[in-house]
């Protein structure tokens, strides 16, 4: 590639690591997610939140107003004076939008899921790869406190099922996609690292509460799957947009115990059972104790925060993000087939040849 601006772009940030210079940052798309992004950019320490895009000039000039930043329209025009952005723009518009940045030698967050389709999603790793930017992807449960402490505990359990529930009631955000690619693919990101196997076995069934399908838009917003592991661990997942509570759990259960993490108190308990009789001292049995509880205390940082500090310990030092384009390709090409066997009712496993899975399906 002649010129090419990628190169000259992560040149300056190898020398990052030695330089004073704060690392610029801007954000496309200001939307539900986007704020948050800025609002928290806006408190880190040793960057520079240059401006903020978006097609909405009103929205835009409000927040870039608020933390005295630049505006920017189109977002082309704010991607000189970056080092890294964090794109929080719709579904659709994820690949020519992060193709765009990465293009241009600048390092990308971008909002779950990476892309809309495997091949756009396949095209944005390519480019990530070939231009050596950075490419890490919004699966934000894995920066939870609640997850991290998890996923600590279970490395000394062995564990048998899991269960996972994300349920919220209707909203007009994020109804651009199916409630598998709004808010199952979260638990399936985290179920794969948790179970670490591959898939072997897959049934999925989902519902619509709109069954009007005139428009073109109307997408799946209850689904249940079922997932069996290589390793034999069994997981369930569930996810709705039409629930009367919104729910974020994940429950484990292991040989020795039974384990509830819940995202939104970021709490985690863990159950076993023990048999204890408590005497008196005239030998009588005053109470049995059948089970015991340990509650497992975790911090208080807000998950965007950490993710966004590790997106820019990586674009300093080089390294790959913890989930970054590869993990999150994994997750979207599970999320596929469990949309499309919820549509089509078909049950798929890995000795099934009469159900062919998308072409480069790797879950494991």
């Amino acid at each position: 590639m002649q010129n090419n601006p990628m190169k000259a772009r992560q040149l300056n940030h190898h020398n990052l690591k030695s330089q004073p210079e704060p690392l610029r940052i801007g954000v496309i798309g200001v939307g539900s997610m986007g704020q948050h992004h800025t609002r928290v950019l806006s408190l880190l320490k040793d960057i520079e939140l240059v401006g903020v895009a978006d097609v909405n000039v009103e929205r835009g000039l409000d927040i870039a107003s608020k933390y005295r930043i630049r505006f920017f329209e189109d977002y082309q025009d704010l991607l000189p004076h970056v080092d890294a952005v964090c794109i929080a723009v719709p579904t659709r518009l994820h690949h020519a939008v992060g193709m765009t940045c990465l293009r241009s030698g600048v390092h990308v967050l971008i909002e779950k899921p990476i892309a809309a389709s495997i091949s756009e999603a396949e095209s944005l790793v390519n480019e990530a790869a070939e231009s050596g930017c950075i490419l890490q992807v919004g699966h934000i449960e894995r920066f939870n406190p609640a997850f991290q402490e998890l996923s600590k505990v279970l490395k000394t359990e062995q564990v048998l099922a899991i269960e996972a529930h994300r349920m919220s009631p209707y909203s007009d955000r994020a109804n651009d996609v199916s409630v598998v690619l709004d808010l199952m693919i979260h638990d399936i990101d985290l179920i794969l690292e948790l179970a670490a196997a591959p898939v072997v076995r897959l049934t999925a069934s989902g519902s619509r509460t709109n069954q009007d399908t005139s428009q073109g838009n109307s997408y799946l917003d209850y689904v249940t799957a079922t997932l069996g592991f290589a390793n034999g661990v069994i997981a369930t997942v569930t996810a709705s947009k039409v629930t009367h509570r919104k729910l974020r759990r994940i429950v484990t259960h292991c040989k020795n115990s039974l384990t509830e993490a819940d995202f939104l108190n970021n709490e985690i308990l863990i159950h076993r059972k023990t048999t204890a009789n408590y005497m008196t001292e005239y030998g009588q049995v005053l109470y049995r104790q059948d089970g015991l509880i340990e509650k497992v205390y975790t911090s208080n940082i807000e998950p965007l925060h950490a993710e966004l500090e590790h997106f820019i310990q990586c674009v300093r030092g080089g390294n790959q993000p913890s989930v970054g384009g590869e993990q999150a390709l994994k997750a979207l090409r599970l999320a596929s087939l469990i949309e499309q066997m919820a549509l089509d009712g078909q049950v798929w496993n890995v000795d099934n040849l009469e159900f062919v899975k998308p072409t480069g399906v790797s879950f494991g």
